[in-house]
């Protein structure tokens, strides 16, 4: 029944910064901007900033973004100098960050895919682990 993500859409409580950190330090595509809002692309996903009060979320939920193992550490560099807080260490499987936009989203850079984490859960596995 679905085909996949269709776009992701952000609430953004100052546009200028967060447009500037997404486009100039994660380096998404600028399509289109205006009073309120801002249409971005990286690759096919079509990502929105909002603006409107943010409340980024208290739990572990948060979106990863993809990265080749070549360009992690460049990007981990310019995400970390770009005053960008880190709100967790890796700890699983592949080069990974885990860092904060200007309005508090948690974000992460992550190097690898899902067939690389479930071969790395045949060595290690969680608990109460099930594949199908």
């Amino acid at each position: 029944m679905l085909n996949g993500i269709n776009h992701i859409t952000i609430a953004v409580n100052d546009l200028e910064e967060s447009f500037n950190f997404y486009v100039k330090i994660l380096g998404m595509v600028p399509h289109a901007k205006w009073f309120r809002g801002a249409y971005l692309s990286l690759n096919e996903l079509w990502f929105c900033l909002s603006l409107d009060e943010a409340s980024p979320s208290k739990d572990y939920s948060h979106l990863a973004f993809d990265v080749s193992p070549s360009n992690f550490s460049v990007a981990k560099d310019k995400i970390l100098n770009s005053g960008a807080k880190q709100w967790k260490q890796n700890k699983s499987e592949g080069n990974s960050i885990y860092f904060l936009d200007p309005n508090g989203h948690k974000l992460e850079l992550h190097v690898g895919s899902l067939t690389k984490r479930l071969e790395s859960l045949k060595i290690t596995p969680y608990d109460g682990l099930q594949f199908f």
